[in-house]
């Protein structure tokens, strides 16, 4: 009878394959979706109607037409385009020492170190090490056995390994949800800074305003006072009547009236600009602006709508919600997978300190543990409420485009309507003036009222200050342009969270142990020197 050998494997001792069936399991893709940026627009234009290449100019001050560049970019510091010197150091001084500023870069770095701690306990084994010693006291009695009480130091020292294997990409989502968090801080704080120069800017002009305006009227109180002198000459002549005196006083006290609102105005505007500055009231000392520390910028640039929601950072700041929204949804699906978590740790235990890390102290162990969710309903209805959130994300989102593209607009027509409005108000300040002379002849002459007088002054008066607003609107609406396209404040590089995993595993473990029970102790429960290990 013929008898065969038992089969014996090819390789003796070959490892199980468990460095290969992690790997391939790694390899899987993370659930949920991957986020990809919302399309721009595609409208080449910001109106309905074609906007003009370049704006109506008007003789005087702030009254150059302005020409719009396609294309060009947005300068970093757009406030210098204003060449004003005052102007560029007030705005830097704002930047650097706002607390509203100090509160968004604080915010930006705590959010950053936030997912460097959970990149670093996810991505990462976790290694912990731990030394302790006890007394513990045994009653061998109680077990049956001969001996009585006992009582024995135990010291023990060891090293420990866990790492959960992120087989779902739940860890991964989570860290691209935890970047995009992240990048949404840095474009608030982007737009922060864009807020506060253009607060600082617009505060800078009205201060300049409120003073033009504050010295039109102090001339025309001036022309008024110097026009009732003469009328009460002319009454002890019998020329005027006190009617007349009383018209001019009347106008007189109503202008010397409108003035103290506007300097109230132009208080606030001192006090604001040292808030924004990062200074006390009381105590700042920020310069004083008129209409001739500003230039007009005679190029404007104006990017396409498709560049605009990579420049506004506003619509970057909806679009790392929506990423964060986006990944949130893998971090919910990956709840429904296996979670793998391995496991190991090495150390030495023995009853006296001395005999710590000496022959036969050396235990050790390995454990891993796979969990799959079996029955769990709330988790499907977590995965629906953050496709809710996406979904919510980005309605946000094309909502923060709109209103982006409708800024940049309205804006472009307040422009134009601006250069138009200031070529009337020129005309309409220049006929004022002739006016005025004419009724001023003709009152000397005796051949026009005082009532006349005084209409001709309150026409002026009107215009002037008309003037001195359509010049400060052209300031304005040309910050307001910059801040619209984005204040040139370029993109940040976004956290890019890849997560590569190549684990090579090979476990060789011998082991020689040697008991030796000291006669001065009992052996503990536990042997001091034994091997204890989990399947993986």
């Amino acid at each position: 009878m013929m008898r065969t050998a038992p089969l014996m494997p090819l390789i003796p001792h070959a490892p199980r394959p468990w460095p290969l069936i992690v790997c391939a399991l790694l390899a899987g893709c993370a659930a949920g979706p991957d986020f990809k940026t919302p399309p721009a627009p595609q409208a080449m234009s910001y109106t309905s109607g074609k906007p003009p290449a370049r704006t109506a100019s008007t003789p005087g001050e702030l009254g150059g037409a302005q020409q719009f560049i396609a294309g060009q970019p947005v300068a970093a510091m757009w406030w210098k385009a204003f060449a004003s010197p005052k102007l560029d150091a007030l705005v830097v001084q704002s930047l650097q020492h706002s607390p509203t500023i100090a509160a968004a870069q604080s915010t930006l770095r705590q959010a950053r170190e936030t997912y460097a701690a959970q990149s670093g306990s996810t991505l990462y084994p976790q290694v912990s090490a731990t030394l302790g010693a006890q007394t513990l006291q045994n009653n061998s009695a109680a077990m049956g056995l001969p001996g009585g009480e006992r009582r024995y130091d135990l010291y023990n020292a060891g090293v420990g390994v866990s790492y959960a294997f992120d087989l779902s990409g739940g860890n991964r989502r989570a860290l691209e949800a935890l970047a995009a968090q992240t990048e949404w801080r840095r474009y608030q704080l982007d737009s922060a800074q864009l807020s506060l120069a253009g607060a600082v800017v617009a505060t800078a002009v009205k201060q300049a305003l409120l003073a033009a305006q504050i010295d039109a009227l102090q001339k025309m109180l001036a022309t008024q006072q110097e026009q009732l002198e003469i009328t009460r000459a002319r009454e002890r002549l019998g020329v005027a009547t006190a009617s007349d005196i009383a018209t001019l006083q009347t106008q007189m006290e109503q202008t010397r009236a409108s003035i103290a609102p506007l300097r109230n105005s132009a208080d606030q505007a001192v006090h604001l600009l040292a808030v924004l500055s990062g200074q006390e009231p009381g105590t700042a000392k920020n310069p004083r602006f008129t209409l001739d520390d500003f230039n007009l910028p005679a190029d404007l640039p104006l990017s396409l709508p498709s560049e605009l929601v990579r420049q506004r950072p506003d619509i970057l700041a909806a679009e790392a919600l929506l990423h964060a929204a986006s990944a949130q949804i893998g971090v919910t699906v990956s709840k429904q997978y296996p979670q793998l978590t391995l496991s190991a740790n090495l150390g030495s235990q023995a009853l006296t300190a001395a005999s710590l890390f000496g022959s036969g102290s050396l235990i050790w162990g390995v454990a891993g543990q796979l969990a799959q969710p079996l029955f769990k309903p709330g988790l499907k209805a977590e995965a629906r409420a953050a496709e809710a959130g996406f979904d919510a994300a980005a309605a946000n989102y094309r909502e923060t485009v709109l209103q982006g593209l409708r800024q940049v607009a309205d804006v472009l027509r307040s422009l134009e309507h601006d250069a138009q409005a200031l070529q009337a108000q020129s005309a309409a300040e220049a006929w004022a003036q002739t006016s005025l002379q004419l009724v001023e002849q003709q009152y000397a002459l005796g051949t026009a009222s005082a009532l006349q007088l005084l209409t001709a002054q309150q026409q002026l008066q009107q215009t002037r200050i008309g003037l001195i607003a359509a010049q400060a609107a052209r300031l304005n609406d040309t910050a307001l342009l910059y801040q619209a396209l984005g204040g040139g404040l370029q993109p940040q590089t976004q956290v890019q969270v890849r997560v590569r995993v190549r684990v090579r595993v090979r476990v060789r473990v011998r082991v020689r142990v040697r008991v030796q029970t000291p006669t001065h102790a009992p052996a503990p429960a536990a042997s001091s020197a034994g091997l204890t290990s989990s399947p993986v």
